[in-house]
């Protein structure tokens, strides 16, 4: 998870391992959130996984993990990921970057 918070917040392209996006405009449209909001992102710090949530949906896990600026540490911005088990560990499919 920190692997694909880093990829904003060094403004890369996203290509990690077994992550995938739910739709082919998910990673554009999450780096325009991030520049509407107006603040610079950060590493996830420990402390981010004391408020980040997740619900078993089934199939799934549904993560919200609050996102940490340089300006104001934790944000009201939250990155939403789907987290499926597979057969190797796990798979992570990118939904959305938004302020909830």
């Amino acid at each position: 998870m920190v692997a694909i918070v880093d990829a904003p917040v060094k403004e890369e392209e996203l290509v990690l391992p077994k992550v995938t996006l739910q739709a082919q405009e998910t990673w554009k449209d999450a780096q325009e959130s991030v520049r509407a909001y107006g603040a610079n992102l950060k590493s996830l710090p420990e402390e981010s996984w004391d408020s980040s949530v997740c619900i078993w949906y089934g199939n799934f896990w549904d993560v919200l993990i609050d996102l940490y600026t340089e300006e104001e540490g934790r944000s009201d911005l939250a990155l939403q990921v789907h987290v499926y088990e597979v057969d190797d560990g796990y798979r992570y499919e990118i939904v959305l970057v938004y302020v909830p």
